[in-house]
């Protein structure tokens, strides 16, 4: 593992986040924190559309290629996702507060979301730690099949996606809002 990825720390799914008891069984539970430098923005909407849309350019290539092969399957594409409403990219937005912001979906193989959870105190340095967790409850074989599969892609599609945006720059909590949301 690169020596960058030591700055992300695997953690347990925050117990203070709304996805922790959302399902009855998980067939994937998993949680990556970052430390946020002070100054950071601590609006998790801001910083989950700041996550996504600063994402490595092979995470595209990656979606583009899953997106082809669960197309023969009928299931969901990303593409045809991020083209509907109340969305951050393919991701549809199903809560939102002061410190959390939860995105997933609902299909018929497996039901999954994911929290961008922004700690609420500042470390006495002045920085807070943000949580990215995942879970998925699988409906079907098919379900299990596809985690099965795509879980170690997307364990390092989380660690790189968080990597990326701290070697962009985090959107500071002084900026004009305006300025710092990005279009996905």
């Amino acid at each position: 593992m690169p020596r960058e990825f030591e700055l992300i720390m695997s953690v347990p799914v925050p117990s203070m986040s709304g996805i922790t008891h959302l399902y009855t069984s998980m067939d994937l539970a998993d949680a990556f924190a970052i430390r946020l430098p002070a100054g950071t923005s601590s609006d998790p909407d801001l910083l989950a559309r700041f996550i996504l849309s600063h994402q490595p350019s092979w995470i595209g290539w990656l979606m583009n290629v899953r997106d082809t092969v669960v197309a023969c399957f009928g299931l969901k594409t990303a593409r045809h996702l991020a083209s509907l409403a109340h969305r951050i990219g393919p991701f549809k937005v199903y809560s939102t507060n002061q410190t959390e912001i939860v995105l997933g979906e609902d299909d018929q193989h497996l039901d999954f979301r994911l929290s961008i959870l922004c700690a609420g105190e500042t470390e006495p340095e002045g920085s807070r730690q943000l949580v990215f967790s995942t879970v998925v409850q699988c409906h079907n074989r098919l379900g299990r099949a596809y985690i099965f599969v795509i879980a170690p892609f997307h364990r390092l599609v989380v660690r790189a996606s968080l990597l990326r945006a701290a070697h962009v720059g985090w959107p500071l909590a002084t900026a004009p809002e305006a300025d710092q949301r990005p279009i996905l």
